[in-house]
């Protein structure tokens, strides 16, 4: 009998397939097209490439000690203490291994978040036991930033020891001062605060760590893979020089810093980020003179990605997410609930983003495997490239001052609203599919229940001493929603939402395909499609369209269709009173003749679809 350890010679009778017999295959399909046509670019420049060889000689990056899982960080921020202790508890219950304490005022609280009070906090942690090998992650800004020392002095009043807590304290002025993009202090005035606070833990016997570098600030403002880890860079050496300079041996302060990150829909980029941070980490480590140890990585959900339109699609982004930052060594996961962006997750939404990390690690073990893109030859060259370019930005810094200074200076904002700028042309060419928003809308989708409550009131902190561009947290969806938020309060006021009559020529062998390209098109924008039969006598057409009750019309058919029908046509729904007169399809030589019939635009892909549904819109409101 053959042994099971034997390789099974499966391809033996088989040539042996070569990079040249790939690029012939792929020659014929482009047909004379360029083949860089096929050669992606990420927002940083880094070059993706259709094919990779595998990677040899390369090591497993290492992250999570073998085969351990990731701890399944549930989100609380219910701003009723009570209610947030109920929630808490039922996650505990069912599965998660951590808790995300999200306090008011916080970069990712988004409107809510804990009440940072010791009372809150007393109720919030009351029946959780934290000496049990639960996670807590602290998330806090300058306004909520005793609830740190609140939930120290839980522990100690309760008898519980500091050292069996496993507590993350999420203490991160710069963060703070980077959305916010002002200060009320110097970088020289934070410091002993945040130093002093760090000893007054560790002397109370917390393990830590204590203080965190979170690149979500840069993800969540529209800022690149590279730039969010140089950011992470910056402000984590920022901490250790400081901790270590309040006295404390760099080996100590070594445990002392974590990472925070985004995790998003986009499933190669976000391993090879997560990867490359451990290896630029590893990186400053060793010029610090320290022997490397795996730096705690932490990872949420990005907020940038959830939609507010058919927000059911924003599971599926999260479990992309999760997947990607699971397989690359994420040490602890937080699932943003699919209804966030719409308001305060209910019960069920809360259960989705708890069994999202179940499903991946009890049934699909995906712990299992230590650092699986090892030698895929694909994400091992973005890994290199990501650590490359970011080391170069992380020097900028470094020669800026550092991370305080280089926010000063406008470093990370100038290049952030770069690649900002470059993301929102493409969301809004539809290059970048936002499903549920920009592609693939439904305007009849129910409405999505999230829970009421009042969010908790902070007084303002401090006076704008140091003022600086802000880095906002923004939604990538947001311009298309603005359209459908005026879609539906039309639809309140009025009864009837914005319509266009597509008017389709021909037959539908002529039409079909464009005039679904522009219902997706038009209703991407809450503008209701009014379709019609194939028809060429435009008095006919002018008919339907009058009933139809559109105050837009839209060509849709073939180009030879319109070579003999569309300008008769057009000038037919001009005099109709028709606002805006679209053509289905890209300008040809026949543009000026169409446009003097009445032609006012033309949607087709590639196309701004966000300016031109922008431009009905100010159509449909001129008297």
């Amino acid at each position: 009998m053959t042994s099971v350890t034997d390789d099974l010679p499966l391809a033996a009778d088989f040539p042996r397939a070569t990079v040249e017999d790939w690029r012939k295959l792929v020659d014929g399909v482009l047909k004379g097209a360029p083949f860089e046509k096929l050669v992606g670019k990420t927002y940083d420049g880094l070059k993706i490439d259709p094919l990779y060889p595998r990677a040899r000689g390369v090591a497993p990056v290492v992250g999570r000690a073998a085969a351990a899982p990731w701890q399944i960080v549930q989100r609380i921020d219910h701003p009723d203490a009570a209610a947030a202790n109920a929630q808490a508890l039922q996650d505990l219950e069912n599965g998660a291994t951590g808790l995300a304490l999200v306090f008011a005022g916080g970069n990712g609280a988004h409107g809510f978040g804990l009440e940072p009070s010791a009372d809150a906090v007393a109720k919030i942690l009351k029946d959780i036991h934290l000496d049990a090998g639960i996670g807590i992650e602290l998330q806090i800004g300058p306004q909520s930033r005793m609830a740190a020392i609140h939930v120290a002095e839980y522990v100690k009043s309760n008898g519980i020891d500091p050292a069996a807590c496993d507590i993350r304290f999420g203490l991160d002025p710069l963060a703070a001062c980077a959305v916010w993009g002002h200060s009320p202090y110097t970088w020289e005035e934070i410091l002993p605060a945040v130093t002093g606070g760090i000893k007054g833990l560790a002397a109370l016997g917390f393990k830590g760590p204590f203080a965190s570098a979170d690149g979500r600030v840069i993800h969540d403002a529209g800022g690149s893979e590279v730039q969010e880890l140089a950011f992470v860079l910056a402000c984590g050496l920022a901490y250790l020089r400081a901790i270590e300079g309040a006295g404390v041996a760099l080996e100590q302060a070594q445990g002392m810093v974590y990472a925070r990150l985004a995790a998003d829909a986009d499933q190669f980029l976000t391993m090879a980020k997560f990867r490359a941070l451990r290896l630029l980490w590893a990186r400053v480590e060793a010029a610090c003179g320290l022997t490397p140890k795996p730096l705690f990585i932490a990872a949420d959900t990005a907020w940038r990605m959830l939609t507010q339109r058919d927000p059911y699609v924003n599971m599926l982004r999260a479990t992309i997410a999760t997947f990607a930052a699971g397989l690359a060594g994420a040490n602890a996961i937080t699932v943003l609930p699919h209804t966030l962006a719409l308001g305060l997750p209910d019960p069920f939404a809360r259960r989705v983003a708890r069994n999202t990390q179940l499903l991946l690690l009890e049934e699909s073990n995906l712990a299992k495997v230590s650092d699986p893109a090892a030698g895929a030859g694909g994400i091992e060259t973005l890994t290199a490239q990501l650590c490359e370019v970011a080391w170069a930005l992380f020097q900028e810094s470094e020669k800026a001052g550092g991370a305080f200074a280089a926010l000063q200076q406008g470093l990370f904002q100038s290049k952030v609203a770069a690649a900002r700028k470059a993301r929102d042309a493409n969301i809004a060419k539809r290059r970048d599919v936002l499903t549920g928003a920009s592609e693939f809308p439904n305007l009849h989708e129910s409405e999505t229940a999230v829970l009421k409550a009042t969010p908790v009131a902070l007084t303002p902190y401090g006076e704008q001493k140091c003022k600086f561009d802000a880095l906002p947290p923004i939604r990538l969806a947001e311009p298309f929603e603005a359209l459908r938020d005026k879609s539906d309060a039309a639809l309140k006021a009025r009864g009837a939402r914005p319509k266009v009559f597509l008017a389709n020529l021909g037959t539908p062998a002529n039409f079909t395909a464009r005039a679904t390209f522009a219902k997706s098109f038009f209703e991407a924008g809450g503008i209701q499609a009014a379709d019609s039969e194939g028809l060429v006598d435009p008095a006919k057409l002018v008919a339907a369209f009058k009933a139809s009750g559109a105050e837009l019309a839209c060509l849709c058919s073939s180009d030879k269709v319109y070579a003999e029908h569309a300008e008769a046509t057009a000038r037919a729904l001009q005099t109709a009173g028709a606002r805006h007169i679209y053509l289905a399809g890209r300008p040809t030589d026949a543009e000026a003749a169409l446009r003097a019939a009445g032609v006012t635009g033309f949607v087709f892909a590639g196309g701004d679809a966000l300016a031109t549904l922008q431009d009905a819109y100010r159509g449909m409101e001129q008297p």
